[in-house]
Order: C-alpha cells, then sequence, then structure tokens
C-alpha cells in the first residue's frame, strides 16, 4: 500500500508523525528479514523508503510554509 500525495496532506502533524513511526519500525523488519533471507517482497523495501521520503517532504513544505 504506497501512500499517495493527496491521502498525506489531509492528515495532521501527529498523524504524519505516527505513520512515520510506523514505516521506520517495518523498514526496520524489512532490513531483518533481508539478512536473514525471509524476504517475501523484496519491492516493499523500496515503497516503504519512498513513503518514508513523502512524508519526511511534506514535513518539510509545512514547516516551511509556517516560518514563512
Amino acid at each position: 500500500m504506497m501512500a499517495k500525495i493527496e491521502d498525506l496532506r489531509a492528515k495532521s502533524d501527529d498523524q504524519l508523525n505516527a505513520e512515520l513511526a510506523e514505516l521506520k519500525r517495518e523498514q526496520f523488519n524489512l532490513r531483518f528479514q533481508s539478512a536473514t533471507n525471509q524476504l517475501e517482497r523484496p519491492a516493499r523495501i523500496k515503497e516503504v523508503r519512498r513513503d518514508i521520503a513523502r512524508i519526511k517532504t511534506l514535513q518539510t513544505e509545512r514547516s516551511q510554509s509556517a516560518q514563512a
């Protein structure tokens, strides 16, 4: 399930922080599975990494617009 940017924009800062923490936890677990050769969907690592980047980009946009 890839996060769409429109869906992320609709979320509050707290919701974004919670989702970011969840994605980082999933990323850690995926890396662990990859290291032990138990990974079922290798493409999921890329999806999670990009979702994390989307959230961080949105948080940066919000902080910059708040400063302006």
